[in-house]
């Protein structure tokens, strides 16, 4: 059977796959949109971009495939691995089947000697986001041997006229450090092995042309919606395409297929972007904004109590802080851990998900009607993935926990924090977490679960094998499994902060925690890169005391507020504890966050350059409205500051700007242009875009939001 070429197209971008031959197909273009391509087209562009004309180094002049062999000539990381019986199997794939439409393709082929049918999905989804997902079936005789999958990775070609690579780096409390290098020769992987991507996860991989930039430029990256071990990897061969792609990252014997098994690898986002940074997040963001699941409705303004009791649950006082909190508009009370059993402290009652009665003598139920009555939503703090070893779960069923149990006794090593991991792929034990959240929820009708993930998976054994595999995709299949029974309740992800915020997540929350930062300085750079992939909805950002517990920094009121319009806002504080001052700016800063969030959360975001590393701006573009929020890291270079032009306006309209004071003034030097003193001034977009603002010598760490409306 022969095929022939498929091209696919949607939002401005196009895959171009070549199918012609008898072995996978490969790709000969990703990238911008090139409209309608007929056969005639198709032949003589294969011909324009082939590898060689045979006879050649290689008797059989081969493109790279969809996944790319050491029997295509191709001397990068192979695109899968696998074993039977323990030797490496090489795969002889023989293409059975298309399935094709405008903007979807499944490439369906056999390898023979093993019984394997692999399928090939790659669809262009809404904003131009290219999903790329591989299924490795069994289907051999009963009598047929098993493979073992060593991995599965999915991965595209880039131009080889790319010549830098952004990544990320970091550690708790300062996730998501960008890392740009120049493109690495050869096979390169960056790989994450702590059970969920980690505060150092690669985050994604993109190759540019040129340093990476917001506003400019040329980027082809991928992103694995996976949240648990994962692979990016970077092939630059000098004697083929150079290909970025990821994948998840197995432990040997993890994935053994026998008769009737069948391997779903987790899906990868490739994005193209032509317009730098800001161009790759939009097509993110309009996937993203596009879900069925997508939150619709206002993103509630939240309190957290974590910093303002900690361990110390007093109801009396929690009421009371309920009671302020809905004074000064706060929309959702969540309280923190400490409420079950025996939790007085981080060292002990993981898994044991009863309320405590010695602290809270009636429920929790009392509490939760309290918050409903004064008209917030009620949340709550679970570590469901969790267990401590002095807890009545661990004692009666110690074959829950994921660890190997000949070194489980007497090796203090695999504790971190004190605590251990619920093995949720043990059907008793998902059953007994799911069932006392699940009567919690009902009980009190919680309307959001603060879902945290306190420490790395070491030496993850479930059955006797790996199991940190088996271990995610039961936890996706909770989370699903409380959703579906209680499908207004809302999730968020966290992971010690900002751990676990990948895609795949996202599918089973609503929103997640960027970091345990709460140090405005740190978290202006943190929110702007989580925001690559997530849009300001989903990534929660809260005012923190007036001294972050994380770094000791000490900020104005008016910048942690500010930090704050840039998400999901909410407080990390005990607003008890504030003065008539801070408590009337609290309220402004309510009404000012209902005010703009409708921008803030439907908008274009966009990073308008400025040469000064000090600045950092970051705005959000509606129709007839914006929101820019102009912020200082360090002290500015020069003594008269730089113009601000503000990009995306519509140039045909005029605009009325003004800055919102309500959370205070900006602490500025010498220079401040008459526009800002007198906080509003009216211009075209066309003059906003091309000739700018004036900005003020703004002090270091200091902040002003601009709200712009069409006149």
């Amino acid at each position: 059977m022969t095929f022939g070429f498929v091209h696919l197209e949607r939002d401005g971008v196009g895959v171009i796959i070549d199918a012609r031959g008898t072995g996978l197909p490969c790709v000969l273009h990703w990238g911008a949109a090139t409209g309608p391509l007929p056969d005639a087209d198709a032949e003589a562009l294969a011909r324009a971009v082939s590898r060689q004309t045979p006879p050649g180094t290689l008797d059989a002049a081969w493109q790279v495939s969809l996944s790319p062999q050491e029997s295509d000539g191709w001397t990068g990381r192979p695109g899968m691995q696998l074993r039977a019986a323990g030797i490496v199997h090489h795969p002889r794939w023989l293409l059975a089947d298309i399935e094709s439409s405008g903007d979807r393709a499944v490439f369906r082929a056999r390898d023979a000697a093993s019984g394997l049918l692999l399928a090939i999905e790659i669809a262009i989804e809404s904003g131009g986001v290219v999903w790329v997902r591989h299924v490795l079936r069994h289907e051999g005789g009963v009598d047929a041997a098993p493979v073992d999958v060593d991995w599965l990775e999915a991965a595209l070609p880039v131009p080889t006229t790319t010549d830098t690579l952004l990544t990320f780096d970091g550690r708790w409390t300062r996730e998501k450090r960008p890392v740009v290098t120049a493109m690495p020769a050869g096979a390169t992987v960056r790989q994450s092995r702590r059970g969920r991507p980690g505060h150092d996860s690669p985050v994604a991989a993109i190759a540019g042309i040129g340093a990476p930039r917001w506003d400019a430029g040329q980027l082809w990256g991928v992103h694995l919606a996976w949240s648990s071990d994962l692979t990016t990897r970077i092939d630059r061969v000098t004697d083929a395409v150079t290909l970025v792609g990821a994948g998840e990252l197995l432990r040997p014997g993890e994935i053994r297929l026998g008769p009737g098994d069948e391997y779903a690898a987790p899906r990868a986002a490739f994005v193209h972007s032509a317009a730098g940074l800001d161009g790759f997040a939009d097509r993110v963001h309009t996937w993203m904004r596009a879900r069925p699941q997508h939150p619709a409705s206002p993103r509630p303004l939240v309190l957290n109590t974590w910093e303002a009791v900690y361990f110390d649950h007093d109801p009396a006082r929690l009421a009371a802080l309920a009671e302020r909190a809905a004074e000064v508009g706060i929309e959702r009370f969540v309280l923190d851990d400490g409420w079950f059993q025996g939790r007085r402290d981080d060292t002990t009652s993981l898994g044991d998900w009863v309320v405590d009665r010695t602290v809270w003598p009636d429920g929790l139920g009392p509490l939760a009607a309290h918050v409903h009555r004064l008209g917030m939503q009620f949340g709550l703090w679970f570590e469901p993935e969790m267990v401590s070893l002095d807890s009545d779960a661990a004692r009666a069923h110690p074959d829950w926990l994921l660890h190997d149990p000949a070194h489980l006794d007497h090796d203090p090593s695999l504790s971190w924090r004190g605590q251990y991991v619920m093995d949720l792929a043990d059907p008793g034990a998902f059953a007994h977490v799911l069932g006392q959240i699940d009567a919690l929820v009902a009980e009190l009708g919680i309307d959001f679960i603060k879902w945290d993930h306190n420490r790395d998976l070491v030496e993850s054994v479930h059955a006797g094998r790996p199991g940190g595999h088996a271990q995610m995709t039961a936890v996706y299949r909770l989370m699903a499994e409380l959703k579906r029974r209680h499908p207004a309740l809302e999730i968020e992800s966290c992971s010690s902060g900002g751990a676990r915020t990948d895609l795949g997540i996202l599918d089973v929350t609503d929103r997640v925690w960027a970091s345990d930062s709460n140090d405005p300085v740190e978290r202006q750079d943190i929110q702007r890169w989580t925001g690559l992939l997530l849009p300001p909805e989903l990534v929660g950002a809260h005012v923190g005391p007036t001294t972050s517990h994380s770094s000791g920094r000490t900020t104005d009121l008016s910048y942690r507020m500010a930090t704050s319009v840039m998400g999901s806002a909410g407080f990390e504080w005990d607003i008890m504890s504030c003065d008539a001052d801070e408590t009337a700016t609290i309220t402004r800063f309510a009404a000012l966050y209902k005010e703009l969030r409708g921008i803030v959360h439907t908008g274009r975001v966009v990073h308008p350059e400025l040469r000064d590393p000090a600045w950092r701006v970051t705005g959000y573009l509606a129709d007839a409205a914006a929101v820019f929020v102009v912020a200082t890291a360090a002290s500015l270079e020069d003594a008269r500051a730089e113009r601000l032009r503000l990009p995306g306006l519509d140039c045909d309209r005029r605009y009325r700007v003004r800055v919102r004071d309500e959370i205070g003034a900006a602490k500025y030097g010498w220079t401040a242009p008459e526009w800002f003193t007198a906080g509003e001034i009216e211009l075209p977009g066309a003059l906003l875009t091309d000739v700018g603002l004036q900005l003020p010598t703004l002090w270091p760490v200091q902040a002003f939001v601009l709200h712009l409306e069409a006149a």
